[in-house]
Protein backbone atom coordinates (compact mmCIF):
# COMPACT_ATOMS: atom_id res chain seq x y z
CA UNK A 1 0.00 0.00 0.00
CA UNK A 2 1.29 3.22 -1.10
CA UNK A 3 0.16 6.35 0.88
CA UNK A 4 1.24 9.72 0.30
CA UNK A 5 0.29 13.16 2.40
CA UNK A 6 1.33 16.42 0.66
CA UNK A 7 0.13 20.03 1.85
CA UNK A 8 -0.98 21.89 -1.00
CA UNK A 9 -1.03 25.42 0.00
CA UNK A 10 -4.28 25.79 -2.63
CA UNK A 11 -5.18 22.86 -4.13
CA UNK A 12 -6.18 25.04 -7.41
CA UNK A 13 -2.43 26.78 -7.31
CA UNK A 14 -1.22 22.68 -6.89
CA UNK A 15 -3.42 21.82 -10.03
CA UNK A 16 -2.00 24.08 -11.88
CA UNK A 17 1.38 23.44 -10.82
CA UNK A 18 0.78 19.69 -12.29
CA UNK A 19 -0.73 17.49 -9.62
CA UNK A 20 -2.87 15.07 -10.96
CA UNK A 21 -0.43 14.75 -13.58
CA UNK A 22 1.98 13.79 -11.09
CA UNK A 23 -0.52 11.80 -8.96
CA UNK A 24 -1.09 9.60 -11.73
CA UNK A 25 2.00 8.42 -12.13
CA UNK A 26 2.04 7.30 -8.48
CA UNK A 27 -0.45 4.96 -8.70
CA UNK A 28 -1.05 5.78 -5.12
CA UNK A 29 -3.57 4.02 -3.25
CA UNK A 30 -4.84 6.76 -1.09
CA UNK A 31 -3.47 10.46 -0.94
CA UNK A 32 -3.72 12.56 2.10
CA UNK A 33 -4.06 15.99 1.57
CA UNK A 34 -3.59 19.53 3.95
CA UNK A 35 -4.45 23.20 3.32
CA UNK A 36 -7.14 22.82 0.71
CA UNK A 37 -7.78 26.55 0.45
CA UNK A 38 -11.25 26.07 -1.36
CA UNK A 39 -14.52 25.52 -0.88
CA UNK A 40 -16.51 22.75 -1.99
CA UNK A 41 -18.00 25.64 -5.11
CA UNK A 42 -14.43 26.26 -5.93
CA UNK A 43 -13.62 22.46 -7.02
CA UNK A 44 -13.63 20.99 -10.33
CA UNK A 45 -14.51 17.22 -11.30
CA UNK A 46 -10.56 16.79 -11.13
CA UNK A 47 -10.01 17.85 -8.22
CA UNK A 48 -13.15 16.43 -6.17
CA UNK A 49 -12.46 12.99 -8.13
CA UNK A 50 -9.42 12.47 -9.95
CA UNK A 51 -9.21 9.43 -12.50
CA UNK A 52 -9.46 5.93 -10.60
CA UNK A 53 -10.17 7.95 -7.11
CA UNK A 54 -13.12 8.75 -4.33
CA UNK A 55 -12.46 11.94 -2.90
CA UNK A 56 -13.48 13.20 0.57
CA UNK A 57 -12.94 16.61 2.12
CA UNK A 58 -13.58 19.02 5.50
CA UNK A 59 -13.44 22.32 4.28
CA UNK A 60 -12.97 24.97 6.10
CA UNK A 61 -15.91 27.72 6.91
CA UNK A 62 -13.60 30.56 6.00
CA UNK A 63 -12.99 30.88 2.38
CA UNK A 64 -9.35 30.33 0.91
CA UNK A 65 -8.17 28.90 4.62
CA UNK A 66 -6.90 25.55 5.41
CA UNK A 67 -8.95 22.05 4.94
CA UNK A 68 -8.14 18.44 4.02
CA UNK A 69 -9.37 15.80 1.76
CA UNK A 70 -8.31 12.40 1.07
CA UNK A 71 -8.27 9.87 -2.22
CA UNK A 72 -8.82 6.78 -2.34
CA UNK A 73 -8.65 4.30 -5.13
CA UNK A 74 -11.27 1.96 -2.57
CA UNK A 75 -14.26 3.56 -1.53
CA UNK A 76 -14.12 3.59 2.30
CA UNK A 77 -16.35 1.63 4.62
CA UNK A 78 -17.21 5.14 6.09
CA UNK A 79 -15.79 8.31 6.73
CA UNK A 80 -15.37 10.86 9.99
CA UNK A 81 -15.59 14.20 9.03
CA UNK A 82 -13.87 16.44 11.77
CA UNK A 83 -13.44 15.65 15.92
CA UNK A 84 -16.84 17.08 16.97
CA UNK A 85 -15.14 20.22 18.69
CA UNK A 86 -16.34 23.54 17.32
CA UNK A 87 -13.78 25.52 17.19
CA UNK A 88 -11.34 22.91 15.62
CA UNK A 89 -13.77 22.00 13.07
CA UNK A 90 -14.47 25.56 11.34
CA UNK A 91 -11.41 25.51 10.25
CA UNK A 92 -11.31 22.11 8.24
CA UNK A 93 -8.32 20.38 9.85
CA UNK A 94 -9.33 16.66 10.24
CA UNK A 95 -11.08 13.56 8.17
CA UNK A 96 -10.56 9.68 9.02
CA UNK A 97 -11.11 7.52 5.98
CA UNK A 98 -11.85 3.80 7.60
CA UNK A 99 -11.18 0.51 5.43
CA UNK A 100 -11.73 -2.20 7.95
CA UNK A 101 -9.90 -2.47 10.76
CA UNK A 102 -7.63 0.47 8.91
CA UNK A 103 -7.43 4.41 9.20
CA UNK A 104 -6.35 6.32 7.12
CA UNK A 105 -6.31 10.66 8.76
CA UNK A 106 -5.40 13.41 6.96
CA UNK A 107 -4.41 16.05 10.13
CA UNK A 108 -3.76 19.77 9.03
CA UNK A 109 -2.37 21.14 12.98
CA UNK A 110 -2.31 25.02 13.60
CA UNK A 111 0.68 26.96 13.21
CA UNK A 112 1.11 29.83 15.56
CA UNK A 113 3.92 31.56 13.37
CA UNK A 114 1.48 34.45 13.31
CA UNK A 115 1.19 36.10 16.78
CA UNK A 116 0.64 35.29 20.23
CA UNK A 117 -3.16 34.53 19.21
CA UNK A 118 -2.51 31.68 16.93
CA UNK A 119 -0.09 30.10 19.13
CA UNK A 120 -2.31 30.15 22.19
CA UNK A 121 -5.17 28.24 19.67
CA UNK A 122 -2.45 25.90 18.59
CA UNK A 123 -1.34 25.38 21.77
CA UNK A 124 -5.37 24.93 22.56
CA UNK A 125 -5.51 22.51 19.43
CA UNK A 126 -2.88 20.26 20.52
CA UNK A 127 -4.14 19.99 23.99
CA UNK A 128 -7.80 18.84 23.02
CA UNK A 129 -5.96 16.48 19.89
CA UNK A 130 -4.15 14.41 21.80
CA UNK A 131 -7.28 13.01 24.25
CA UNK A 132 -8.25 12.08 20.90
CA UNK A 133 -4.79 10.85 19.69
CA UNK A 134 -5.16 8.31 23.00
CA UNK A 135 -8.39 6.87 22.23
CA UNK A 136 -7.15 6.27 18.16
CA UNK A 137 -4.01 4.55 20.24
CA UNK A 138 -6.31 2.28 22.29
CA UNK A 139 -9.14 1.99 19.64
CA UNK A 140 -7.69 -1.55 18.77
CA UNK A 141 -7.38 -0.16 15.01
CA UNK A 142 -4.16 0.15 13.16
CA UNK A 143 -4.12 3.74 12.15
CA UNK A 144 -2.23 6.04 10.06
CA UNK A 145 -2.30 9.76 10.40
CA UNK A 146 -0.58 12.07 7.84
CA UNK A 147 -0.44 15.76 7.23
CA UNK A 148 1.23 18.49 8.02
CA UNK A 149 2.39 19.00 12.25
CA UNK A 150 3.83 22.07 12.01
CA UNK A 151 6.41 21.24 14.55
CA UNK A 152 10.05 20.06 14.10
CA UNK A 153 10.40 17.37 16.27
CA UNK A 154 14.26 17.29 17.12
CA UNK A 155 17.32 19.16 16.05
CA UNK A 156 17.91 17.15 12.34
CA UNK A 157 14.24 17.87 11.89
CA UNK A 158 15.63 21.43 10.66
CA UNK A 159 18.09 23.44 9.27
CA UNK A 160 18.69 26.35 11.45
CA UNK A 161 17.73 24.74 14.75
CA UNK A 162 20.09 27.28 17.16
CA UNK A 163 17.99 30.09 15.11
CA UNK A 164 14.64 28.70 15.70
CA UNK A 165 14.41 27.55 19.54
CA UNK A 166 11.76 30.56 20.39
CA UNK A 167 9.91 30.01 16.97
CA UNK A 168 6.48 28.65 16.45
CA UNK A 169 7.50 24.76 15.47
CA UNK A 170 10.05 23.66 17.39
CA UNK A 171 9.20 25.55 20.82
CA UNK A 172 10.70 23.38 23.69
CA UNK A 173 6.34 23.09 24.42
CA UNK A 174 5.66 21.90 21.08
CA UNK A 175 8.72 19.38 20.75
CA UNK A 176 8.09 17.83 24.46
CA UNK A 177 4.51 17.48 22.99
CA UNK A 178 5.33 15.10 19.83
CA UNK A 179 7.54 12.93 22.48
CA UNK A 180 5.22 12.10 24.51
CA UNK A 181 3.11 11.36 21.73
CA UNK A 182 5.98 8.95 20.37
CA UNK A 183 7.37 7.92 23.73
CA UNK A 184 4.39 7.92 26.38
CA UNK A 185 1.08 7.17 24.15
CA UNK A 186 3.28 4.88 21.61
CA UNK A 187 2.47 6.29 18.44
CA UNK A 188 5.85 5.97 16.01
CA UNK A 189 7.01 8.31 13.65
CA UNK A 190 7.12 6.43 10.28
CA UNK A 191 10.06 8.01 8.85
CA UNK A 192 12.34 7.89 11.35
CA UNK A 193 11.52 4.44 12.33
CA UNK A 194 13.19 4.22 8.93
CA UNK A 195 15.56 6.81 8.64
CA UNK A 196 16.69 7.89 11.83
CA UNK A 197 19.68 10.10 11.41
CA UNK A 198 18.92 10.96 8.10
CA UNK A 199 18.78 15.17 8.24
CA UNK A 200 19.05 17.02 4.69
CA UNK A 201 17.12 14.75 2.80
CA UNK A 202 13.91 14.87 5.18
CA UNK A 203 12.87 18.41 4.80
CA UNK A 204 9.47 18.91 3.57
CA UNK A 205 8.35 22.45 3.60
CA UNK A 206 10.62 25.26 2.96
CA UNK A 207 10.18 29.21 3.25
CA UNK A 208 8.98 31.22 0.77
CA UNK A 209 11.82 34.31 2.03
CA UNK A 210 14.79 34.20 0.84
CA UNK A 211 16.90 31.25 -1.25
CA UNK A 212 15.33 28.54 1.35
CA UNK A 213 14.73 26.43 -1.42
CA UNK A 214 17.93 26.57 -3.61
CA UNK A 215 19.96 26.35 -0.44
CA UNK A 216 17.32 23.14 1.30
CA UNK A 217 16.87 25.11 4.49
CA UNK A 218 13.79 23.20 5.71
CA UNK A 219 12.08 21.66 8.02
CA UNK A 220 10.09 18.43 8.38
CA UNK A 221 7.16 19.31 9.67
CA UNK A 222 5.00 16.77 7.44
CA UNK A 223 4.46 12.97 8.71
CA UNK A 224 2.61 9.53 8.58
CA UNK A 225 2.51 8.63 12.26
CA UNK A 226 1.16 5.39 13.09
CA UNK A 227 -0.08 2.77 15.41
CA UNK A 228 2.85 0.37 16.15
CA UNK A 229 1.45 -2.49 13.98
CA UNK A 230 0.94 -0.55 11.15
CA UNK A 231 4.16 1.39 11.56
CA UNK A 232 5.95 -1.87 11.22
CA UNK A 233 4.58 -2.76 7.80
CA UNK A 234 6.26 0.53 6.41
CA UNK A 235 9.16 -0.53 3.80
CA UNK A 236 10.43 2.36 2.44
CA UNK A 237 9.81 6.37 2.87
CA UNK A 238 11.10 9.26 0.43
CA UNK A 239 9.97 12.94 0.27
CA UNK A 240 9.57 14.05 -3.46
CA UNK A 241 11.36 17.08 -4.92
CA UNK A 242 11.64 16.35 -8.44
CA UNK A 243 8.71 18.94 -9.17
CA UNK A 244 6.88 21.29 -6.84
CA UNK A 245 3.50 21.81 -6.11
CA UNK A 246 3.89 24.26 -3.30
CA UNK A 247 5.95 24.87 -0.71
CA UNK A 248 6.07 21.91 0.85
CA UNK A 249 7.18 18.38 -0.40
CA UNK A 250 5.37 15.10 -1.27
CA UNK A 251 5.87 12.25 1.38
CA UNK A 252 5.45 9.25 0.71
CA UNK A 253 5.48 5.87 2.26
CA UNK A 254 5.13 2.04 0.99
CA UNK A 255 3.40 -0.49 3.83
CA UNK A 256 3.15 -3.97 3.24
Amino acid sequence: MKIISLNLNGIRSATNKGLYTWLKKQDADIVCMQEIKAQAGDMTDEMLNPEGYFGYFHYAEKKGYSGVGIYSKTKPDSIVVGLGITDIDNEGRYIEARFGNLSVVSLYLPSGSSGEERQAFKFSVMERFMLHLKMLKDSGRDVVICGDWNIAHQEIDLKNYKGNRKNSGFLPEERAWLTALFDEVGWVDVYRKLHPETTDACYTWWSNRGQAWAKNVGWRIDYQIATTDFANKAISTSVYKEERFSDHAPLIVEYQ
